[in-house]
């Protein structure tokens, strides 16, 4: 008869108490039992890397305890089931804790929440002794290196002190020796020395001799300034800094742009939409204007620092700039992704009266310049290109021993990848459009079009002429198909 295994059962009792209070990862999950493959809702809670799981989150004992060591957890499709409930399983999502031997069932867990289901699979794969004390050898094995380091420094740091205290000791006896030696030279130096008067004709040589000298320093260094101002790497120092020049004008108009699109559009109508009775509700204007002022406030400090570096000039470093503003560009993709869907909200916005009123009155202020509201929102779309122009332009400019090139080059091949994933961004979501629109026009549909590998080539008419009839089709070419539209008879 095999005997149960005994384990420490108020410890864990002690350890389900904090793993409930403190836990890693808590929340509710369901459970999938192994006798008749329904699923039960328990309260789950990660401590370490021990699985506890309650029947409700104020129960004092564990319904289960799960050890975790050497297990693995991966996320998993939808079961497959009929038709009927299909879109309430399709909004869970399933994950599975398969242990490290054969013959044990693995523990069918689901979420509701994708992100949450991440988060517990993630909290999971980490809870693992072994992969700590691994992690803990390669920390301890980087501590020994810096001791050893440190070590070595120490050492080389005495050698250097006792080397300038010895130095401070020849310094001292070196300057006694001067002490010495000048008062033996006033000692030997006679009372009285008469110097002879000398020739005013010498005087007056001399004179002439130390002008022309001047005139010679002079000519000569006046033809350097010259030969330098002409040569090619001048040329090109003017050139780069007129470049940078155009560049802070250029910052200075476009922080003035978004000061305008914020401060006469943005938070206008945020007062409007908290009105009694708004025109345009907040989610409406947070479509419209996303991230703008957020782009402001990045812009306005990026101009801060260009003015600072003119303010060195002729020591002109923006290499340091684009450092800071390279990993805070990721908003240019929201605000770009967003920008022909705020455009059609603000066209769906305008269709109401009372706000089409309000925003011609904010576009008829003087600082607006007769601009539209759809122009202000167009200027940062054109912004990463044109940093792109300015370095490309700054490189040409730029020797190739310079101190910053490097890094130019960087930010430029940065900016470069960022244009061209949210140039394959709008182009996507502008072809999902169009592709969604055509299946519009067909009466029953088309699920071909519904397939986003399907990418829109171009749209026309055709006519085709028979003996008996003749017809005008509406001609659609994608990638894999041709779909003919709207047969028209003809008189």
């Amino acid at each position: 008869m095999q005997k149960s295994v005994r384990y420490n059962e108020g410890h864990a009792l002690y350890l389900s108490v904090i793993a409930r209070k403190e836990g890693t990862k808590r929340g509710y999950l369901s459970k999938k039992t192994t006798e008749n493959s329904k699923w039960h809702e328990k309260f789950f809670a990660l401590y370490q890397n021990v699985l506890f799981y309650f029947d409700t989150d104020q129960s004092a004992r564990p319904s289960g305890i799960y050890l975790l060591e050497g297990c693995t957890c991966e996320r998993v499709p939808a079961l497959k089931v009929s038709t009927v409930g299909k879109d309430a399983l399709d909004k869970l999502h399933y994950f599975l804790v398969v242990f490290g031997h054969d013959g044990q069932k693995p523990l069918e867990l689901r979420t509701e929440e994708e992100s949450d289901c991440d988060e517990w699979v993630e909290a999971i794969q980490q809870a693992s002794y072994s992969d700590i004390i691994i992690e803990r050898e390669v920390l301890m094995q980087k501590y020994i290196h810096l001791v050893q380091i440190v070590e070595t420094e120490k050492v080389a740091a005495n050698q250097l002190r006792t080397q300038l205290e010895d130095q401070d000791t020849e310094i001292e006896r070196l300057k006694s020796e001067i002490i010495a030696l000048n008062k033996t030279k006033e000692r030997m130096r006679p009372y009285h020395v008469h110097q002879e008067e000398e020739d005013p004709d010498i005087k007056k040589i001399k004179k002439v001799q130390s002008f022309m000298r001047g005139w010679l320093c002079r000519r000569k260094w006046k033809i350097i300034v010259q030969d330098y101002i002409c040569s090619p790497h001048a040329e090109s120092m003017r050139k780069r800094n007129q470049i940078v020049f155009n560049m802070v004008e250029a910052e200075t108009e476009y922080v003035h742009q978004l000061s305008i699109l914020v401060n006469c559009f943005l938070r206008p109508l945020r007062m409007a939409a908290s009105s009694k009775k708004p025109p345009i509700s907040h989610d409406d204007v947070s479509s419209i204007f996303l991230n703008s002022e957020t782009i402001m406030f990045l812009h306005e400090i990026f101009h801060q620092g260009l003015k600072a570096r003119i303010a060195n000039w002729p020591t002109l470093v923006l290499a340091d700039l684009f450092d800071i503003l390279l990993p805070m560009l990721n908003i240019y993709q929201e605000f770009v992704r967003n920008h022909q869907y705020s455009l059609q909200v603000l066209a769906n916005c305008k269709q109401n009266r009372d706000f089409d009123k309000l925003l011609k009155q904010y576009e008829s202020n003087a600082a607006c310049e007769g601009r539209m509201l759809e122009t202000f929102l167009t200027y940062p779309m054109f912004q990463i290109p044109r940093y792109i122009i300015t370095l490309h332009e700054l490189l040409a400019h730029t020797p190739h021993e310079h101190v910053e090139r490097k890094s130019l080059e960087f930010a430029k091949s940065k900016l470069e990848e960022l244009s061209r994933v949210m140039h394959d961004e709008v182009s996507d979501t502008e072809n999902i459009r169009k592709n969604l629109a055509i299946e519009r026009m067909i009466v029953e549909g088309c699920d071909i079009l519904l397939d986003t590998s399907q990418t829109f080539v171009r749209q026309g008419e055709s006519c085709v002429f028979d003996l008996h009839l003749s017809f005008v089709l509406l001609l659609l070419s994608c990638v894999t198909l041709l779909i003919v539209l709207n047969s028209l008879s003809l008189s």
